[in-house]
C-alpha cells in the first residue's frame, strides 16, 4: 500500500471518529435533554389539574371530558390523584389506566417526593402535591411523541452529514495527501536517474525547512560521500593497478630475459635478488593494503582495550629493528609519564597503533642519511602527545597538504623506495581513534611528526 493512500485512509478513519464522537455527543445529549424537559412538562400538567381540581373547584367530570376530547389523545398526558390512603380521587381515563399505580408505588412518591421512571416508552412520574396541608401523591405519564420525532430527525441529519462528510474528508486526505508528498515523489524520479555513472546529480532541497527538505538534505549528503568515496575507489584501484604493474613487469621481464638463453650461476643468483626485491616490494605493498583496509573499518567493528601505549611503542621498535637491523629508534619518556602510570594508558586497538608507529619510525629512518628516529612521549590525564623527529631531508611546503594522500609520493621517491600508503594509513589510524596528527619540517633539516590521541573518545 503506497503512503499516500494510507495516509488518506488514516486520516479519514481519524476524522471520522471524531466526527462520529462529535455527532454521538450532540444526539444523546439532546436525548437526554428531551427527557429531563418532558418529565418537568408531566409535572407542570400535572400540577395544572390538580390546581384546577382542588383551588377552581372544577367537577372531575369536566376535567376528564377535556381529556377524552382533546386531539391526540393517545399522546395526552394522563394524570392520577391519591390521597395518602391510596384512594384514587381522580383519573383521567380509568378504563384506560396507563400507569396502573400500586399502593407501593404511591408510598415510595410520599417517602421520596418524586419518582421517574418509563414504561413502553412512556415517561412516568411521580409527585408529591400539597395542599391545605395536606399531602396528596399525583402520577402523569405520557409519550413524547413530538420529541421523540425530533431526536429521530435530529439522528436521521447527523447520519446523512456523517456519511457525506466521510466522503469530502476522504477527497481532501487524497488531496492533501498527494499535495504533501508531491516533492518525494519529485525526489523518487530524481533519484531513479541516479546511476554510478553520474553521481553528481543532486536532488533539489526545497526551502531546506520541513522534513522533506531534510530528507533531500540527507540524501545530498549520502550522495556527496558516495562520490567522494566512488572517487577515492576508482583512485585507489589506479594506483593499485599502477603499483602492483611496476614490479609484477619487472619479476616477468626479468624470468623471461632469464629463460631465453642459458645463464652463468653468478647472472642466475643476480636475476634471483631482483625478483626476491620485487616480491619483498609486493609483499610490502599487500600487507600495506591490508592494514589500510583494516582501519577503513566502521570504528564499532574494531575492538578497543585498554593498553599501555609505552609498551606499543616498545612493541613497535622491536618488529622494526628485526627487519631492518641498520635502523636506530630511540623512546625518550617525558619525566612525568612516569609520576601517574594512569597516563600511559590508554582505550585502543594495539595493533592498529602499532602499524601507524612503525610506518612513522621507518619514514624517519629511511628519510634521513644517519637513520636515526628519536621518539617523544608526553603523556597527561587528558591525552597522550607522540612527537617522531628525524634529521633527514625534509619536507617542502608544497607537500605539505599532499603526504597524506593514498599513493601520493613527492620529491622522497627518489631517496627511498615507498609506495606512498605508509603515511595515510598512519592517518586513518589516528582518527580511528579520534587523535589528530601534524607535521613541522624544514627542508634539509628533518621532520617531526606530532600525534595527540585524547584519552575521552
Amino acid at each position: 500500500m503506497q503512503i499516500r493512500t494510507r495516509l488518506t485512509i488514516l486520516f479519514t478513519v481519524i476524522v471520522a471518529a471524531l466526527f462520529a464522537l462529535f455527532a454521538s455527543v450532540i444526539y444523546f445529549s439532546s436525548a437526554e435533554t428531551r427527557e429531563e424537559e418532558y418529565y418537568k412538562r408531566l409535572v407542570q400538567q400535572a400540577t395544572i389539574k390538580a390546581n384546577l381540581l382542588f383551588n377552581s373547584n372544577i367537577q372531575p367530570s369536566v376535567l376528564q371530558l377535556i381529556y377524552r376530547n382533546a386531539p391526540n389523545i393517545l399522546y395526552q398526558e394522563e394524570v392520577a390523584i391519591y390521597d395518602t390512603g391510596f384512594q384514587l380521587l381522580y383519573h383521567d381515563a380509568v378504563d384506560v389506566d396507563k400507569v396502573k399505580e400500586t399502593h407501593g408505588m404511591i408510598d415510595s412518591i410520599l417517602k421520596l417526593g418524586e419518582i421517574r421512571f418509563s414504561q413502553n416508552k412512556m415517561q412516568v412520574v411521580g409527585f408529591e402535591y400539597r395542599i391545605n396541608n395536606r399531602k396528596y401523591a399525583i402520577t402523569a405519564a405520557a409519550i413524547d411523541a413530538y420529541g421523540f420525532n425530533k431526536l429521530v430527525q435530529l439522528r436521521n441529519t447527523l447520519i446523512v452529514l456523517f456519511v457525506v462528510s466521510i466522503i469530502l474528508i476522504f477527497l481532501a486526505g487524497r488531496f492533501l495527501s498527494v499535495q504533501s508528498l508531491k516533492p518525494v515523489a519529485v525526489l523518487i524520479d530524481k533519484v531513479k536517474r541516479i546511476t554510478a555513472a553520474n553521481l553528481d546529480i543532486r536532488v533539489n532541497e526545497g526551502n531546506r525547512k520541513d522534513e522533506i527538505a531534510a530528507l533531500a538534505i540527507t540524501f545530498n549528503q549520502m550522495l556527496d560521500r558516495l562520490e567522494a568515496s566512488f572517487d577515492a575507489q576508482k583512485a585507489f584501484v589506479s594506483n593499485i593497478s599502477h603499483e602492483l604493474r611496476t614490479p609484477l613487469t619487472a619479476m616477468l621481464t626479468e624470468l623471461q630475459l632469464t629463460a631465453a638463453k642459458p645463464r652463468t650461476v653468478q647472472e642466475y643468483q643476480e636475476a634471483i635478488h631482483h625478483i626476491t626485491n620485487d616480491t619483498k616490494r609486493l609483499v610490502r605493498l599487500s600487507n600495506s593494503l591490508l592494514d589500510f583496509a583494516k582501519a577503513s573499518y566502521d570504528p564499532q567493528e574494531i575492538s578497543f582495550k585498554e593498553i599501555r601505549m609505552d609498551e606499543v611503542l616498545m612493541d613497535a621498535r622491536a618488529d622494526l629493528l628485526h627487519s631492518q637491523t641498520d635502523y636506530k629508534i630511540t623512546i625518550n619518556f617525558d619525566d612525568d609519564s612516569f609520576s601517574n602510570e594512569y597516563f600511559l594508558h590508554l582505550h585502543a586497538n594495539a595493533y592498529l597503533l602499532k602499524v601507524a608507529f612503525i610506518n612513522l619510525m621507518e619514514n624517519a629512518c629511511k628519510y634521513s642519511d644517519d637513520k636515526i628516529c628519536n621518539v617523544f612521549i608526553k603523556p597527561n590525564a587528558q591525552e597522550i602527545e607522540l612527537q617522531f623527529s628525524d634529521k633527514g631531508i625534509g619536507i617542502s611546503p608544497d607537500e605539505m597538504e599532499q603526504i597524506f594522500k593514498p599513493f601520493y609520493r613527492g620529491g622522497n621517491k627518489q631517496f627511498a623506495e615507498g609506495n606512498g600508503i605508509g603515511l595515510s594509513l598512519t592517518q586513518k589510524i589516528i582518527h580511528l581513534h579520534k587523535g589528530n596528527i601534524a607535521v613541522q619540517s624544514e627542508i634539509g633539516k628533518g621532520s617531526t611528526f606530532i600525534v595527540k590521541l585524547p584519552k575521552d573518545k
